[in-house]
């Protein structure tokens, strides 16, 4: 029968390391080392650098150091980075000290990035090769006193205690264990997949994070807004900005380019997310390579880049560019063209210069220049008095254009870098009329005769534009490997357990066999008493249980101290047949 014993295991249970130790990771210490010198001091930081409990905590050092990446405009895109700058002057340059607005290139997050990496270097390596040793080695022979294992069961059998021990061997190693037959008993031990998930979420945390540093060390991206029925060109001197990285500059860009054939943009029009885009499709025709004859029709939408070679073109924006018709006072074109405002708002109120370099004399007969600031609204608010000169939905319904001009010297001649999407008004001066700054309400075909004798202007319509991100990151293969891995790794970890098995049978003082079974799990789980009971249940067949005398007691009463430890007698006949094991509580 199954003899199943409950009490836990004693104090001096500390013979047997091998059976109470499953994990192959390192012992941790924290003790600092007293008086041994620097060499000491130095083993013992990096004693603690290498530690789990350090590598998860720099880990969550890493997220916490990655939220203000995603809550302030990083200068990958620099036309939200001079946005937020303008809105916030006052923070502004104390988020340049903190380099707040390249936080994945900055000092403070380099170092715990390199910490990190370090520090699962260190864990990794020592782990694997321990394990690696665990692997190669025979499963730890049987204790010698098996009553104090959480799960055990013994009967007495007629069987050979060689046969019982080769039966024991066999049905073990087909329930897939490793297994080691030794002189008189059998080891055996399972869930080996759970310490291979821990090191293989570990191995793949240290690709997510090597895939990281290749994506920040070899790659480059850039911005450029393309009007419909413009083209592009993938060179430095077209991007309205670039931003690269050590080991890829502006002589790396893979050469392509594309022309845009069209832009649709799709909004719900009706219920509570009236607005809210249904749709964005940019049409274009690209090249690959220096031969723009070679053209492939192509629809980039968000989240669908087009992949040319190893860059991603994504589209990341779109806007309309009001186009007007200036005239000098002898009705003279000195203006005509589009323009691009940018949206201020998801009801895409958009907010502009028009800049005219070429006026001419003005009515003094004076060299001057003029230019238009205002807003373009695709769907004009039927009133402006409360709100300002706003657009109540995103898509070109009721299109107005609402300026004010200026006239004088817009400095684009003296050699300093200008925005082109600002004005600078320092030589400029607003013109009046009335007392009160000339203002144009304008729609599609209207014009406006220009105050103080300097001609007109006509707003003939509007273009739509599309805002590309050229991207060239090589890491993201393998750190999306990587996070897939981690989480395969993690899965086994955490549900794989691991467990040994022993089975020993030895000749009994009065010529049978006593059969023992004992098993260890790494945590608790019932698994471990089922796999028992079925094992002892199977061996019946090997090793069935023998009849016990009558007059023999059912149990003998286990001793106090190990070393006066007997294998358990068996129960009387009646109860013969092992049963299921219980775990100790």
């Amino acid at each position: 029968m199954s003899d199943t014993k409950t009490s836990p295991p004693p104090a001096d249970a500390a013979d047997e390391p091998d059976v109470e130790r499953l994990s192959s990771a390192p012992e941790e210490n924290d003790a600092a080392p007293v008086g041994i010198g620097v060499f000491g001091w130095l083993r013992w930081f990096w004693r603690q650098l290498t530690s789990m409990r350090v590598a998860l905590l720099l880990l969550f050092l890493l997220s916490l150091a990655a939220i203000p990446g995603s809550l302030v405009p990083q200068n990958t895109n620099a036309f939200k980075v001079a946005e937020w700058k303008n809105s916030h002057k006052g923070v502004a340059p104390l988020f340049e000290k903190l380099q707040l607005f390249d936080v994945y290139s900055s000092v403070w997050f380099s170092a715990i990035y390199i910490l990190l990496f370090l520090s699962l270097a260190g864990c990794i390596l020592p782990r694997t090769w321990q394990f690696v040793g665990v692997l190669r080695a025979a499963p730890p022979a049987a204790p010698r006193n098996l009553t104090r294992m959480p799960v055990y069961a013994a009967w007495h059998t007629d069987a050979a205690p060689d046969a019982v021990n080769a039966a024991a061997h066999r049905l073990l190693k087909k329930r897939g264990f490793r297994t080691h037959l030794g002189t008189g008993s059998v080891a055996a031990e399972k869930g080996y997949l759970r310490e291979v998930g821990n090191l293989l979420f570990h191995f793949a945390l240290f690709a997510l994070l090597a895939g990281f540093a290749w994506a920040s060390l070899a790659s480059g991206s850039g911005t450029k807004i393309v009007l419909e029925g413009q083209g592009y060109s993938n060179t430095t001197t077209q991007l309205d900005d670039f931003t690269g990285s050590r080991f890829y500059g502006v002589d790396d860009l893979d050469a392509f380019g594309f022309k845009l054939d069209g832009f649709t943009a799709d909004f719900q029009t009706q219920g509570p997310a009236a607005g809210t885009a249904k749709e964005f499709v940019a049409n274009v025709r690209y090249w690959d390579g220096a031969d723009a004859s070679k053209q492939k029709n192509a629809r980039i939408e968000v989240n669908h880049p087009l992949e040319v070679g190893d860059s991603k073109v994504f589209l990341t924006a779109h806007g309309f560019a009001p186009v007007v018709t200036v005239r000098n006072a002898k009705n003279e074109v000195v203006y005509r063209g589009p323009t691009t405002f940018l949206p201020r708002d998801s009801n895409v109120t958009s907010f502009g210069v028009i800049k005219v370099n070429d006026y001419g004399t003005g009515p003094q007969g004076e060299k001057t220049q003029l230019a238009f600031q205002g807003f373009f609204l695709p769907t004009a608010a039927a009133s402006f008095d409360r709100t300002g000169p706003i657009s109540v939905f995103p898509a070109a319904a009721d299109p107005r254009l609402v300026i004010n001009m200026y006239a004088g010297d817009l400095r684009t001649d003296s050699g300093l870098p200008q925005n082109v999407y600002e004005l600078d008004d320092k030589a400029m001066t607003k013109i009046q009329l009335n007392g009160q700054p000339a203002t144009a309400i304008l729609k599609v075909g209207e014009g406006w005769q220009l105050p103080e004798g300097y001609g007109s202007l006509t707003f003939d319509g509007y273009q739509q534009w599309a805002n590309f991100t050229v991207s060239h990151r090589p890491g993201n293969a393998v750190a999306l490997i990587g996070a897939v891995t981690a989480i395969l790794g993690l899965i086994g970890s955490l549900f794989v357990q691991r467990r040994r098995i022993w089975v020993r049978a030895v000749a009994a003082p009065d010529g049978r066999t006593l059969v023992e079974v004992a098993g260890l799990g790494r945590s608790e789980s019932a698994r471990t008493a089922e796999e028992l009971a079925e094992l002892a249940v199977d061996l019946q067949d090997d090793a069935p249980a023998a009849e016990e005398p009558a007059d023999e007691p059912a149990e003998p009463d286990r001793p106090d101290r190990p070393e006066d430890a007997a294998p358990a007698a068996a129960e009387p006949p009646a109860a013969a047949v092992p049963t299921a094991p219980e775990t100790k509580e």
